[in-house]
């Protein structure tokens, strides 16, 4: 199992420790609920150095990635980031990540922790007929994401370059914590704004804890994998291996708004992808909200009132900050509109829930 530079201070701090996407990752310090409040009023840190790095630089560099993105990358200036995936051949997800513009031949993609290996096989055989620079920099670098309304004005004591007024989804390369070339962006899995802070394995520590210190007077707290997911799914946010995989398509999972058919754009599947967008698809990923009492979890069925099968739950859980329980699922599209009454099959008995339009939480 990996390790992050930060195991031995998760551990020292009271992290519960499990294994993750093949490392030993904190699942929780002071437990799920108070620490996705943490966040949601104030603000705190994940460590998130177990996600992948790839460099995709030189003059082919935006050619390969305009190949194997589903988003149009050509409309990123520098300094800016886009949220896309790469689509497979069968028309589902190798995985979704997202792409910085340093300038135009010099982009970052950040990928998924449990796909690292998979997409760097795929991108490596793309880049085949491309020949763009590539270099797998997992290993390299470490992250950490300080999230929260308050993240960015703690983490404003750390660097000179004013960083309280990036807007959402820009990035800059800066001094911070006395370290130089630290990559600043204003990214994030929780919806509750903040930055995530790229740097080298060996000024970890020292990041960290001047993270901590900055943020000590406004509350700030670490933060594990658990509360992660309660705040990623509150905004209706994808997680890999559960909302979307390698047989669902960007289509059904609501992203069409990442998969852009720009003229002149080729990427994989593109023709596919494009009859689906024009002619429809046979399911649809959605957003749902108990009405009666209960929990849906992963994989439990989602049927109508006569009880016939019209789904799947991909995500679920008691949202700590909605009080109610939630989730995300596929189900038949004569289903998918705001406002339909769906039951879902909780341990052999049929619950009443009701799609809703995302994100469940509006703050």
């Amino acid at each position: 199992m990996k390790t992050t530079v930060f195991k031995e201070k998760h551990e020292a701090m009271g992290g519960k420790m499990v294994s993750f996407a093949g490392f030993n990752m904190p699942v929780q310090f002071e437990g799920v609920n108070a620490e996705h409040e943490t966040v949601r009023k104030a603000l705190g840190v994940f460590d998130v150095s177990h996600m992948g790095e790839f460099w995709v630089e030189g003059p082919k560099a935006l050619a390969l990635i305009q190949r194997i993105s589903s988003n149009d990358a050509s409309v990123l200036t520098d300094g800016k980031v886009q949220y896309a995936c790469f689509p497979n051949e069968q028309g589902g997800i190798v995985d979704d990540f997202l792409v910085y513009r340093f300038n135009d031949e010099k982009y970052l993609l950040v990928v998924n922790a449990a796909n690292i290996d998979k997409d760097w096989a795929w991108v490596s055989k793309q880049n085949e007929k491309i020949g763009a620079v590539i270099k797998n920099a997992s290993d390299d670098i470490s992250q950490l994401a300080v999230q929260g309304p308050l993240a960015l004005k703690a983490m404003q004591k750390l660097t000179s370059e004013p960083i309280e007024d990036m807007p959402y989804y820009t990035f800059k390369v800066l001094e911070f914590a006395g370290v130089g070339n630290v990559i600043l962006s204003t990214t994030g899995y929780t919806g509750s704004g903040g930055c995530e802070i790229y740097f080298e394995n060996k000024d970890g520590l020292k990041i960290y804890d001047a993270v901590l210190e900055a943020g000590a007077e406004f509350g700030i707290k670490p933060i594990g994998l658990a509360a992660r997911d309660t705040l990623r799914l509150e905004m209706g946010f994808c997680l890999y291996g559960n909302d979307i995989n390698d047989t669902t398509s960007p289509i059904e999972a609501g992203l069409g708004w990442i998969t852009k058919f720009a003229e002149g754009k080729d990427f994989i599947n593109r023709e596919n992808l494009l009859k689906e967008k024009t002619e429809g698809v046979s399911r649809k990923l959605v957003g749902f909200q108990m009405i009666d009492k209960g929990i849906p979890r992963q994989h439990y069925a989602i049927v109508d009132a006569e009880g016939n099968n019209i789904g799947e739950v991909t995500s679920g859980t008691m949202a700590p900050s909605v009080k109610v329980g939630i989730g995300m699922g596929y189900v038949k599209p004569a289903f998918a509109k705001a406002g339909t009454e769906i039951y879902i099959d909780i341990r052999g008995k049929a619950l009443k829930a009701e799609v809703v339009k995302l994100p469940f939480y509006k703050g």
